[in-house]
Formats: structure tokens, C-alpha cells, sequence
């Protein structure tokens, strides 16, 4: 064998422990990213049915429910029952949050408006989820469908149906995601309301990927994207917002965000343009607080930002 062939087998031989070591441990980082980030951080939630009747002396009563979602998993959410045959409103919380910080807004809807409110927690969110895994939106959407179909089982005194065929869903960030998805599944949600929404699952991704390491490397990202692809087996989707926008009919949209919410207030903003019935969509983007922080709101702001959801709500959605 000539010298120069023998150097170069030998050299191979030298190098490739060092480049099995490397991969070995990208593919150890990429799996602890993603196991890290489709298990959002989980604390206390901020407040429970108990402390906030409690707090407020209110005598309304809120019930924990359960239901099953059609790909066999449970599900779990808040509920106060409104009027018999009234309508329905579903809130849906942003990434890393949890019902609980919606309960207050879900409250005030049902007082003012007597519709039925149920806040569910998103899958891979809140404590112990039955689920522990989000897919940042795809999967939370057809949730959204099977939390419907939940409330049509309900009954009223004389076992009258609870809730009619009108829904309205309100959704921050990840749960606006999930909101429009699901829209596009099921015509009976008639209004919506959407605060600082992204353009699509991979910005949600990108973001929480930046959270958990604290750098933004391209090349990171995608390979993070690629991997989460394949943990998920299916799962994660990645269709525009603009997308499924562009597939709904005559549901009436409020779009929400303020400058808090940072390159969401700009894709939320181009959502505006995606919608095929332009005059059915209104928009607020210069709101001092937007739903992403409502829990750290002052009295004046909090009351200010539930006024406009609630007039929204009860002017169409009745």
C-alpha cells in the first residue's frame, strides 16, 4: 500500500472517534432542546376557582371538567355554565401560561354576557397535564373542535341543551394559533377574538427555542425544527396564520396586540390583510398592555382591555 494511502486510513482512524463524540453530543443537546421546549414551564397557577370565590365573595360556581379528545388523550378545563341555549365562549391561554390566567376575564364574560364559559388548559400545559407535550399549535386546534363537541353534551334544568350553535373563541399568542386553526375546522365558531398571534408554529418554536438556550442561531433553529418534526411523529404542522386566515367565511375577528408584544404586534397587524371578508375584522394594535401580560395589568388597564373584549363578544356573537 503506498505511504500517502496508509496516512490517509490512519488519519481517518485519528478523526472519527472525535466526529462520533461530536454527533453524539448535537444529538444529545438537540433532544434535551426539544424535550425542554415541548414541555413548557409549569407553576402554580395563579389562581384556582377556590381562592378566586374566595377573594372576590363571588357566588358564581365554577366547575372542573373533563373530556376526552379525538385522538384518545384527556383533556381538562374551567367551566361556568350561562343561560340555557345561549352561547359559548372558549378561552385559550398563550404558551408557557395556563387557565388560570384567564379565569378573571372569563369570569366578567359570563357575568356581563350570562354566555357559558369554559378555559381549558392547553395540552402540555398547567399542573400534571394529561397530556405533557404541546405541538405548538396544530394538535391544540383540533382540541379546540373536541372542547366543543364537550359543550354540545351539556344540558341545562329539564335536560335542555346548555349551549346553542354559536361559539366564540378568545386566544393569546399560541391559543390565538389555536383558535384560527380550529375555525377553519368548524363554521359554528362565529367570532374571534385573537391577541398577538404568530405567522406560524415555527415562530412559536423559534421563540421558545431562543428562551431555553439564550442565543439565535440559524442553523440551531433549523436543525431544532427538524428535530422537533420528528419527536412529534406527525404532529407538528407548520401552515401560515395568513393561511388559515384566508380559508374562513363570515366570522367576525377582533385582532388585539400593543408594544409589548414585539414582533407579534407586526404579524398580528398583517393578519389583517389575509382575512377574505375584510369587513368582519377590526383591529386594535395600540393597546398599552396586551393580553400576553394581562396578569400584571393595573386595574385601570386590565378593566380597559376586558371592556373591549367583552363589548366584541356581546355585540356579535349573540
Amino acid at each position: 500500500m503506498p505511504p500517502r494511502r496508509r496516512f490517509g486510513k490512519r488519519l481517518v482512524r485519528a478523526f472519527l472517534p472525535i466526529v462520533l463524540v461530536l454527533l453524539l453530543a448535537l444529538g444529545g443537546s438537540l433532544g434535551v432542546i426539544v424535550y425542554s421546549v415541548t414541555r413548557p414551564p409549569r407553576r402554580a397557577y395563579l389562581v384556582t376557582p377556590q381562592s378566586f370565590q374566595q377573594f372576590s365573595g363571588s357566588a358564581l360556581k365554577l366547575t372542573e371538567e373533563f373530556w376526552s379528545n379525538s385522538d384518545g388523550t384527556r383533556a381538562r378545563g374551567w367551566l361556568l355554565k350561562g343561560g340555557a341555549g345561549a352561547p359559548a365562549v372558549v378561552l385559550l391561554h398563550r404558551y408557557g401560561a395556563d387557565r388560570s390566567w384567564l379565569l378573571n376575564l372569563a369570569v366578567k364574560i359570563h357575568e356581563t354576557s350570562g354566555f357559558t364559559i369554559l378555559c381549558p388548559d392547553l395540552r402540555g400545559h398547567g399542573l400534571d397535564p394529561a397530556v405533557k407535550w404541546t405541538s405548538f399549535g396544530n394538535r391544540e386546534g383540533q382540541d379546540l373542535i373536541d372542547a366543543l363537541d364537550f359543550l354540545h353534551t351539556l344540558k341545562a334544568d329539564k335536560q335542555v341543551k346548555l349551549v346553542g350553535d354559536r361559539f366564540g373563541v378568545y386566544g393569546i399568542e399560541l391559543g390565538a394559533y389555536a383558535a384560527i386553526n380550529g375555525a377553519q375546522r368548524n363554521n359554528q365558531i362565529k367570532t374571534l377574538v385573537l391577541d398577538s398571534i404568530p405567522r406560524s408554529p415555527d415562530d412559536l418554536l423559534h421563540a421558545a427555542v431562543v428562551s431555553d438556550v439564550g442565543v439565535d442561531i440559524k442553523a440551531l433553529q433549523s436543525l431544532s425544527r427538524e428535530a422537533t418534526k420528528l419527536y412529534l411523529m406527525g404532529a407538528y404542522e407548520n401552515a401560515g396564520a395568513c393561511e388559515l386566515a384566508a380559508s374562513l367565511q363570515d366570522q367576525h375577528t377582533l385582532l388585539l396586540s400593543g408594544a409589548d408584544a414585539g414582533e407579534l404586534k407586526d404579524t398580528t397587524a398583517k393578519l389583517a390583510q389575509c382575512f377574505p371578508n375584510k369587513s368582519n375584522v377590526e383591529s386594535r394594535l395600540d393597546l398599552p398592555l396586551s393580553g400576553l401580560n394581562l396578569p400584571s395589568a393595573t386595574g385601570e388597564q386590565g378593566e380597559a382591555y376586558d371592556r373591549i373584549v367583552i363589548e366584541f363578544f356581546d355585540r356579535y356573537l349573540r
